[in-house]
């Protein structure tokens, strides 16, 4: 398929409101990439894809789930597993057939120990796009520009603190992915 026909399945599976973010998502994780020096196209098409299964009933999310082997262990609650099920399907569904891409998908939303560059520009674009609204974004938004690790690392704290002020499920992939980004700045402030 090309960008724009996966564009368009994208904008067809999804309510306007969800299309219009992922429009932001794509912008934001093209500009991310040239500025920290990753592959721009591969960055538009996760960001395309990333939120495919987004707006599935839960019931459906779980049974696909069950079907693709995903570990709920990993990835925790129900509105998590759109990421690993979008990955699963983009050879299928989108004629994607890159690794890479994958886990920028698959980890999105939770993060991960050992992100490449771009599935931490995919992940922080989710986070940051212009159309995100709430407290400490803008200054997500500065850090994102400056330094990949720093903004990665405060969005994960600012994720984690409104899933504990809300009572939420964490997945255990978001804090080992923020114990490893607050272990790169830390090192870096110390050289």
């Amino acid at each position: 398929m090309t960008e724009e026909e996966i564009r368009e399945k994208i904008r067809v599976a999804l309510s306007p409101a969800r299309f219009t973010h992922v429009e932001g998502v794509v912008s934001t994780a093209e500009r991310l990439a040239h500025r920290y020096g990753v592959d721009g196209k591969k960055a538009r098409l996760a960001a395309w894809v990333h939120d495919w299964a987004r707006e599935w009933p839960e019931e459906r999310l779980e049974q696909a789930a069950a079907e693709l082997g995903i570990d709920r262990e990993v990835f925790g609650p129900p509105a998590v597993l759109h990421g690993p099920i979008a990955a699963a399907s983009l050879v299928q569904e989108f004629g994607v057939d890159d690794g890479e891409i994958a886990n920028a998908v698959r980890y999105h939303t939770t993060g991960r120990p050992g992100m490449s560059p771009l599935e931490q520009v995919v992940c922080l674009a989710d986070a940051v796009e212009p159309g995100r609204a709430y407290p400490g974004v803008e200054r997500l938004r500065r850090l994102a520009a400056q330094n990949l690790d720093l903004a990665l690392a405060e969005m994960f704290d600012a994720a984690l603190r409104d899933l504990l002020d809300r009572g939420r499920p964490v997945a255990v992939l978001t804090v080992l992915a923020r114990n490893e980004c607050w272990a790169r700045v830390r090192s870096r402030r110390t050289r």
